[in-house]
């Protein structure tokens, strides 16, 4: 029988998954796919490099990205939105938690403007992200609002929990890159997924295959 069928058929608790969206439930990092289209792709993807390895901290480069990106028509977000794609295995996994009442969250170091539909989409049921500031029809270079770091997704994990009754224990979250560990371990079960070296360091559960429906094994035996 197929994996993934075993899986359907069985009875998961009630639980919570969270998921990191940029090169997780996405194949793309958005910022850099922003500063492309901006004209400044190697300056901010050596800084995405850096953030995604834990050499910089998380706020500090994405101001610094965001900055670059300041006088960029806000016509662009549109372009971003049709070049990013689904990791495989996202909606097969979505709707088999779904089927047996699972929550399901995703957390973002990207922008609202960019993802929201992309998440509405696929029946995400709750997310956070970061909003880039738009003045006259063009990026300012600032973001507004909270900055969706390390401690706002352990934070959003914990509190979408509560919000749902559910046990930390019962509590899934996958994430590939430094800012997403300390959710990582916060959850009941932790995933690296596709995941840089100080990630799979640290966490014990690891996917290197580009599959989401991989996580389905990780629940069946944890949960």
């Amino acid at each position: 029988m197929d994996e993934y069928k075993k899986c359907q058929t069985q009875a998961f608790r009630h639980g919570l998954l969270v998921m990191d969206v940029d090169a997780t439930l996405i194949d793309e990092e958005v910022i850099d796919l922003l500063a492309q289209e901006s004209g400044v792709a190697k300056e901010v993807e050596d800084i995405t490099h850096k953030a995604m390895q834990g050499e910089i901290d998380f706020n500090t480069s994405l101001v610094k990205r965001v900055s670059m990106l300041k006088n960029t028509d806000s016509s662009i977000l549109t372009k971003i939105r049709e070049k990013i794609h689904v990791t495989y295995g996202t909606k097969e996994l979505i709707e088999i938690l779904h089927s047996y009442g699972w929550k399901i969250g995703a957390v973002s170091g990207g922008f609202h403007e960019v993802i929201d539909d992309i998440l509405s989409s696929i029946s995400i049921d709750f997310w956070a992200a970061n909003h880039l500031e738009i003045v006259n029809g063009k990026l300012s270079g600032r973001v507004a609002g909270q900055i969706v770091n390390k401690d706002y997704k352990s934070y959003m994990l914990k509190k979408w929990a509560y919000e749902n009754n559910i046990s930390i224990e019962n509590t899934v979250a996958i994430g590939d890159g430094a800012n997403d560990i300390k959710m990582l371990t916060c959850a009941g079960t932790g995933i690296a997924f596709c995941a840089k070296e100080i990630v799979k360091n640290k966490i014990p559960n690891i996917i290197d295959k580009r599959d989401l429906r991989e996580v389905l094994k990780f629940i069946s035996k944890k949960i």
